[in-house]
């Protein structure tokens, strides 16, 4: 007789998982630091270009860490042996002293007016080697030489932010071309008819572009089983009753079932990110004696919780 298969190990992963107080955790996320202890942990600067939360899902699918250097677009497309990245369609608001980009999810850019940018666009990037290609509605797929060993600032990191605190300023060739291209294409998208489409729509319009995950893949790299990545907190924002409401749904669902799974034996973790750092819990055998000390470590994840 087959013995039965059994599921891959779940590991939750929560980015934007801030502003808790230990006295007021979900009930079943309190559950699960009770049955979970703290084990790895990544920590980042304010100057770090990527998100603690990826740079811990770059450590799961055992890909290059380097903050900023991580090749998602390689990892994520399955393109192998050739450099490239993401182009992210984005909205710059110009201001006095300070340029902000608009998050993503506020665009509303569907697969039609991608493609329609996506033509305005490709001749100029193709008279530096670039080709663009569809990916998903507000991303495009940028292949060419260019992006081999090019520094990527997350956009997380981004928005809110002065955009000139992050842009690269022209150290190297390929951050001197792009710069260039973001310029041309601030001039160029303005006029296209897709931009006065949506700002009849009262949407803002698309005027420039953000590049991520930039590399090179030499071979294909599985992903990580069992990872799930929850983004309602994210997608939340910073609006309190809104954050309230996702981490209830959160917790009832995504928490619950990791929960379950600790408790029926199976191999479970979670992953709580912040802007300033990830830290895993995961299940770890104990002494009877340790069982006994962590029933007063309250205030040990307390200090964790708040440090994210």
């Amino acid at each position: 007789m087959s013995k039965p298969v059994m599921p891959a190990p779940l590991h939750l992963i929560i980015p934007a998982a801030t502003q808790l107080e230990t006295g007021q955790l979900p009930a079943h996320l309190a559950a699960l630091l009770r049955l979970l202890k703290p084990t790895q942990r990544i920590d980042c600067d304010d100057d770090c270009p990527a998100m603690p939360c990826e740079l811990a899902l770059a450590r799961l699918n055992q890909l290059p860490g380097t903050p900023g250097f991580t090749p998602w677009a390689a990892f994520e497309s399955g393109t192998m042996g050739e450099p490239c990245a993401w182009v992210n369609l984005s909205h710059w608001q110009i201001g006095m002293g300070a340029v902000t980009m608009t998050a993503p999810e506020a665009l509303s850019l569907d697969e039609a007016t991608t493609q329609q940018f996506m033509a305005a666009m490709a001749p100029y990037f193709a008279e530096d080697g670039i080709t663009l290609a569809y990916w998903q509605p507000g991303v495009l797929l940028a292949k060419g030489e260019t992006f081999r060993s090019l520094r990527c600032v997350s956009i997380e990191r981004v928005v809110g932010q002065n955009i000139r605190d992050w842009q690269a300023l022209g150290g190297t060739p390929e951050e001197s071309k792009l710069r260039r291209l973001q310029n041309e294409m601030q001039m160029l998208l303005y006029t296209l008819p897709a931009n006065d489409e949506r700002e009849a729509k009262g949407l803002p319009p698309i005027n420039s572009f953000w590049v991520t995950g930039a590399g090179v893949l030499d071979a294909a790299k599985p992903s990580a089983a069992g990872v799930q990545v929850e983004t309602r907190l994210r997608l939340a924002g910073a609006d309190p009753v809104a954050r309230a409401k996702a981490w209830a749904e959160v917790d009832a669902d995504a928490c619950h079932r990791l929960a379950d799974q600790v408790r029926s034996g199976m191999p479970a973790s979670l992953t709580l990110c912040g802007d300033r750092a990830a830290q895993t819990f995961e299940l770890v055998k104990q002494s009877f004696a340790q069982k006994i000390m962590n029933k007063f470590s309250h205030s040990g994840i307390s200090v964790i919780i708040s440090s994210l």
